[in-house]
């Protein structure tokens, strides 16, 4: 086996470092707002967004004059990919069925699929207004039928971006709030003296509110761990560099810590891609942003098979896999760590970003390997029930499950079977004791 790196990016312990000032910082900023609540948060909002509105939370006339501000084609652009989104999210939850079986006779066990009571969506902005994402967690929200939905966005620029605000009312926010990272973040989940805390968190940002998720994970719900967004090509001979370059750089300008990685078979092709990026970088307008990245996360991965290009790609299990080779639906067979996969040259990551219906709020940092992106039935909470019609039905499940909980020593358990058993089998069970077999009582 040959696996050649031609470019490696930034060492892990350096990386590892990064993630270690954030978190300290991450932790600080919590422990402030939940302390002091709106005045942490506006003082925040001040120190990192220069921006201290009356109330952050914008009225029904701010929200119209905003989308008025918008042209007739931008609105009908936005509903067009919300109306994706959402077409897709149905889909999704139409597969998600509430069932009801009857397993013996007698026994009736069943789930409902219930929405997360409250949800406080988060859709970055404060570099590119990321009208997306509004899309993906809002609109996706509203599908799965959740009651209560805020959203935050920072201000972009200094004021709020019509365009974002948009796509979150049409979406169906509930609440809009202009703020933005670990004060948005925060706010949200611990509440403040005019937010009310919300059940679930959604939606990208940055490494801080990536990191603001994971430290509150437990006190809220989360979607997932997204943290930079990362990318990876597999291509092989039946692409060019130009569209292999593209790919890369077309992520690669969203952070500084954007990894994007080439895996491929064809030194021709990996040697020629290294030198368009270069070309690329000469003439892109977020190159500033794209180089760096690229220079400190960008790797290029020949291998000698197909096989060996698959290992990679599932080790590194990336949030974004463009697909470009003669078998395309061979990795989409045989993949099993990523967050989604665009097949073929005619589809890239730019389309499930903005429009096409996928959601984009994928898995990063190997996460993958264990969960998909946000979907409908992250919204969604499946909840068990139990019921017995009949005394025969009590009566052996009584038995078995008195006897199990004796297996194990418990005591109480037993009796809670017991009681059932002497009730709904006549069948006398001293405390204490596991159900005998019928046939022994009789």
């Amino acid at each position: 086996m040959a696996i050649e790196y031609l470019k490696r990016g930034k060492p892990e312990a350096d990386r590892a470092e990064d993630d270690a000032r954030t978190r300290a910082v991450v932790e600080a900023t919590l422990k402030d707002i939940e302390a002091r609540g709106d005045a942490a948060v506006r003082e925040l909002s001040e120190k990192f967004d220069n921006y201290s509105p009356a109330s952050f939370r914008l009225s029904q006339q701010e929200i119209d004059d905003l989308i008025a501000q918008l042209s007739e084609r931008e609105l009908a652009d936005i509903k067009f990919a919300q109306e994706q989104v959402m077409n897709f999210a149905r889909a999704q939850r139409d597969s998600m069925l509430d069932i009801e079986v009857e397993t013996l006779p007698g026994v009736i066990l069943g789930h409902k699929n219930i929405p997360v009571q409250s949800v406080g969506c988060y859709v970055p902005g404060g570099k590119f207004p990321m009208v997306a994402s509004a899309h993906m967690s809002v609109a996706t929200a509203t599908v799965a039928g959740v009651p209560r939905i805020i959203a935050c966005t920072p201000p972009f620029q200094g004021k709020p971006n019509p365009a974002v605000i948009a796509a979150m009312h049409l979406g169906g926010a509930h609440e809009i709030y202009v703020m933005g990272g670990i004060q948005a973040i925060g706010a949200m989940a611990l509440g403040t003296e005019t937010i009310e805390p919300v059940h679930m968190l959604v939606g990208p940002g940055n490494a801080f509110v990536a990191e603001a998720k994971r430290q509150l994970f437990g006190r809220v719900g989360i979607d997932l761990f997204a943290g930079p967004t990362e990318t990876m090509v597999i291509a092989d001979e039946t692409v060019d560099a130009e569209i292999c370059a593209t790919d890369l750089l077309g992520q690669a300008e969203h952070g500084y810590n954007s990894p994007a990685v080439l895996v491929t078979n064809s030194r021709r092709l990996a040697e020629e891609t290294l030198t368009e990026i270069d070309r690329l970088l000469g003439i892109l307008p977020t190159a500033g942003t794209a180089r760096v990245s690229w220079q400190d996360y960008g790797e290029v991965i020949l291998c000698d098979t197909y096989d060996e290009m698959l290992q990679v790609a599932d080790d590194i299990a990336s949030e974004h896999v463009q697909v470009m080779t003669d078998r395309d639906d061979w990795f989409l067979d045989n993949m099993t760590c990523y967050g989604a996969l665009f097949l073929g040259p005619r589809t890239n990551v730019s389309n499930g970003d903005k429009v096409i219906g996928t959601n984009h709020t994928l898995p990063t940092k190997k996460a993958g390997r264990y969960t998909g992106g946000l979907w409908v039935g992250k919204f969604l909470k499946t909840h068990s029930y139990q019921k017995i019609l009949t005394d025969e039905a009590a009566t052996l499940i009584g038995e078995y499950g008195s006897r199990l909980c004796i297996l194990e020593g418990f005591v109480g358990h037993a009796e809670q079977c017991n009681v059932r058993v002497r009730r709904y089998g006549g069948i006398n069970v001293p405390y204490g004791e596991g159900a005998p077999y019928r046939e022994a009582a009789e």
